[in-house]
């Protein structure tokens, strides 16, 4: 069994014991989360496709960690102008560990 949710702007395909890296949530370490948006849901043969959500599904998870990505370089330069500018990044995350996928 399978599903797919909606969180910060992306889709992620889950099972059940999947590990998730995510954008920040506001959730405390091991608290469980909600992902409402789930747009498909596969059960053995029977496929449930949602226009846009899937009607009484729902997926749990429950948060594992908070922690900061790589950090990515931005590098802005522009020829024959004596003009540069370095800046790092590292975008914030959350870890979660999907527990239980639900469909009516």
């Amino acid at each position: 069994m399978y599903a797919v949710i909606e969180t910060g702007g992306k889709q992620y395909r889950v099972e059940k014991d999947s590990v998730l890296y995510i954008e920040k949530l506001d959730a405390q370490v091991g608290d469980t989360v909600t992902f409402d948006k789930v747009l498909l849901v596969k059960n053995a043969d029977e496929i449930k496709v949602g226009s846009p959500l899937v009607e009484g599904a729902k997926v749990t998870g429950k948060v594992v960690k908070h922690g900061k990505g790589k950090k990515i370089i931005v590098f802005k330069y522009k020829p024959k102008k004596n003009y540069k500018r370095k800046k790092g990044h590292r975008q914030p995350f959350t870890q979660v560990v999907i527990e239980n996928i639900e469909a009516q």
